[in-house]
């Protein structure tokens, strides 16, 4: 049994027997919701989405004979027993449900078929109501269309008597219209008024010519017109006439049809005449111009920006309502479109343009840039106004004006660098060459140099933050492409900033390489010194910084103009640091060589006594050495020294050689056998490094002090060269270069460059000398240490 209901549920049991089982199992018995669905089978979106499956009992698309095949196909008889079985339970269910639901709902069938019943009773009466309205609407309408009818004719009628009330109204005001011109034409009334009046009346005047009191009427009216047209003539050579009555005068002319050829001309000669007259009066406020050059040009009375405010607002503002008026009387009538206009403007805004550039000639000082600034801005903004109407009004020529402006700016600010840096150069030779009282030291060469550098580079970087004024965002011509490229990049960076540096330099050069004009002083070498101090600092830092700043101030363009590389610049720099301290050195050697040349030529070298003493120019020599090295010790560094001898200071002196003991040869010596000397002497010469006087220094202190020291020392070998010695003259010499021996070493870079010159000098006095006996170098150690 177990198996038979369990076969009658899988097949579409009874609902018992499909209570437990899920509802989304396929071929399971679906629960039912109620008696009406089991009635009325599933619904219609259930039905949907199930398959069409004929087998299924409960499915829309049952089929008894498909359902009887499967199951005797499928169950054996005892299933088929117990489906039997659960069919007639279910059956019997059925028809007691559906008994049940009758009771419950008869009386609710019975009320439902009351209901229709009266529905229909009022639905037949409501037909008869609609038919009895549809014929009365069918009479209305009829009534209505006669109504219509006899309402069109009434309007139709009524129009008809409008048109003649309107005609004969128009007939009236054509009769009244020479009593109207006439009130209104006459001088001083609304000559405005009776123009609009003919206007309008002058097309049905001319249309009705061929009848003669239409006839009459428009002969009256044109010989009012005409008078009327005489007087505004006569006005219109009125000087006094402002543009707005002016146009307006031309606009009544051309309303009665006046030629336009002849009002183009007076309109444009009158309007010339008052430009003219603004211009003539902007010219009085600029000083007349001398010829000869020689007369002081006296200061303009007015500021740049009051001048271009008044000559825009009253000549550009003006020509601008010139323009617009001209464009709006005459457009399109024939005769007046020949570019007379852009011609007439052309030539007024060139003489503008002429008296505004004079104005700017004017502004000779830096003054306010911002003022300048404001000035062309205005001039180029209203220009710009101007050129919207007129094209061809000189667009060109006003951006050149206001970018001459600019480059002369620009050219004024290196004029002031410049002066100014001369200015800060008379400053500092001042303080070199102001006397210093006793016990007070005046500024020293870096306080100097840093105060010279400070001020110029402050100055350059002011000049640059005032340049900067033409680029500001603000500013209406810094969008042209002039001031996008070639002002950044030619007239800033190449023309002021490149041009300053060179300038400086050539200028710091020229103390070394211009020759000194007749009575002028020359420049003291401590100027010499911190020139060249300057200008190796600008080839290190200060142009590669004045240039990243103008830069990043005065972006150039990637398409623009090329640049003069920083390198360039840098070298220049470094070559006249170069010549400076090289003159330096030539300078300050002469000066120790001309006491030197002094000394040996004023002396009596043949009659002179035994040394007992250094002479005072060798004591001069040494003091001027140490406070040079004091002084190139305060602005360059102290350099590298060649490794020093232990006995530099005690080095024997000889008159000979500087490789042989100083008695050695005297006993040898005689005036019999002077070739040995002299042979000795050669040889040495060969096997002794050569020495370059004339070398360029390095930029160090020992370098700098190496180069005046043989400067010196050779002008002293020459100049002992030329003179013939006695035997206590030789010996002079031998203690004067002893003593020199003894302080100049320390100085050089290498002490074999003095050891050497030295003893040239020695070698080449023992030569020239008649009785060359030299002085014992005890001795001589004696007297250079009590010396």
């Amino acid at each position: 049994m177990a198996e038979v209901e369990a076969a009658g549920s899988g097949a579409g049991g009874s609902p018992e027997a499909g209570t437990g089982t899920s509802s989304s199992s396929g071929g399971g018995w679906r629960r039912p919701h109620g008696p009406l669905q089991r009635y009325y089978g599933p619904s219609a979106a259930e039905a949907a989405e199930a398959a069409p499956d004929p087998a299924d009992i409960n499915g829309p698309h049952f089929d008894p004979e498909v359902f009887l095949t499967k199951v005797r196909s499928e169950c054996p008889l005892g299933q088929l027993l117990a489906r039997e079985a659960a069919l007639g339970r279910e059956i019997r269910a059925l028809d007691s449900d559906m008994q049940t639901l009758l009771y419950e709902n008869y009386n609710k069938f019975i009320s439902a078929t009351d209901t229709i019943r009266k529905m229909k009773v009022d639905f037949r009466r409501m037909e008869a109501e609609m038919d009895d309205l549809a014929a009365n609407m069918a009479a209305i309408s009829t009534s209505s269309a006669r109504v219509s009818a006899a309402l069109q004719d009434r309007h139709r009628r009524g129009a008809q008597l409008a048109g003649v009330q309107a005609l004969l109204r128009k007939l009236q005001s054509l009769v009244e219209v020479p009593g109207r011109l006439r009130r209104w034409a006459a001088p001083g009334a609304e000559p405005a008024r009776a123009l609009r009046c003919y206007t309008r009346a002058r097309a049905v005047l001319r249309h009705y010519r061929h009848l003669p009191s239409f006839r009459a009427i428009e002969d009256e009216s044109h010989a009012i017109m005409a008078d009327l047209a005489q007087r505004l003539r006569a006005r219109l050579r009125d000087d006094t006439l402002d543009p707005k009555e002016l146009t307006e005068c031309v606009e009544m002319l051309l309303q009665l049809e006046e030629p336009p050829e002849e009002l183009c001309e007076e309109f444009l000669s009158h309007a010339g005449a008052r430009l003219e007259a603004e211009l003539a009066a902007l010219e009085a406020e600029l000083p007349a111009a001398d010829p000869s050059g020689t007369a002081a040009t006296p200061p303009p009375a007015s500021d740049i920006l009051d001048f271009v405010d008044r000559g825009s607002s009253a000549f550009v503002g003006n020509l601008c309502l010139l323009a617009a008026s001209y464009r709006s009387l005459f457009e399109g009538r024939p005769g007046a479109g020949d570019g007379r206009l852009e011609a007439f403007a052309a030539t007024l805004t060139t003489r503008y343009f002429e008296l505004l550039e004079r104005r700017l000639a004017l502004e000779r000082g830096l003054g306010d840039t911002s003022l300048l600034v404001r000035a062309l801005d205005r001039f180029h903004r209203r220009l710009r106004a101007l050129l919207e109407l007129l094209p061809a009004a000189g667009a060109e020529a006003g951006a050149a004006l206001v970018a001459r402006a600019a480059r002369e700016r620009v050219d004024r600010y290196l004029r002031a660098l410049q002066t100014f840096f001369l200015g800060c150069l008379g400053d500092v030779r001042q303080a070199l060459a102001a006397p210093r009282p006793p016990g007070k030291e005046g500024p020293g060469l870096p306080d100097l140099l840093a105060t010279l550098a400070s001020s110029v580079l402050g100055q350059l970087k002011a000049v640059l933050a005032y340049v900067q004024l033409f680029t500001a965002k603000d500013v209406a011509f810094a969008s042209l492409p002039y001031f996008k490229g070639e002002f950044c990049v030619e007239a800033v960076r190449e023309g002021l900033v490149v041009a300053f540096v060179r300038w400086l330099c050539r200028t710091a050069r020229g103390f070394a390489d211009g020759p000194a004009e007749r009575g002028a002083p020359a420049a003291p070498p401590a100027l010499l010194l911190l020139l060249a101090r300057l200008c190796l600092d600008y080839e290190a830092t200060t142009i590669s910084y004045i240039l990243t700043l103008t830069d990043e101030q005065f972006p150039p363009q990637d398409t623009g103009p090329a640049v003069t590389p920083g390198p360039a610049l840098c070298a220049e720099a470094r070559g006249a640091a170069q010549r400076l301290l090289d003159h330096y050195v030539q300078v300050q050697g002469a000066a120790v060589a001309q006491m030197l040349r002094k000394s040996v030529e004023t002396r009596d070298w043949l009659g002179t006594v035994e040394p007992r003493n250094v002479r005072a120019v060798m004591k001069r020599v040494v003091e001027d050495i140490t406070a040079i090295d004091v002084q190139v010790g305060q602005l360059f560094e102290e350099g590298v020294r060649r490794a020093q001898s232990s006995d530099s200071s005690r080095r024997a002196f000889s008159v000979y050689s500087s490789s042989r003991a100083p008695g050695r040869y005297a006993p040898s010596y005689t005036p019999s056998a002077p070739m040995d000397t002299h042979l000795l002497s050669n040889i040495q010469k060969l096997f002794s490094e050569r020495i370059d006087i004339f070398s360029p220094v390095e930029f160090n202190k020992v370098s700098v002090l190496t180069g005046i020291i043989k400067i010196s020392l050779k002008t002293l070998l020459e100049c002992v060269r030329l003179r013939t010695l006695g035997r206590f003259g030789l010996q002079q010499v031998q203690v004067d270069g002893h003593y020199l021996q003894l302080y100049l070493w320390r100085f050089a870079a290498d002490e074999r460059v003095v050891q050497g010159l030295l003893d040239e000098v020695a070698a080449s006095a023992a030569h020239r000398c008649l009785d060359p006996v030299p002085m014992e170098h005890s001795v001589v150690e004696l007297i250079c240490e009590r010396g």
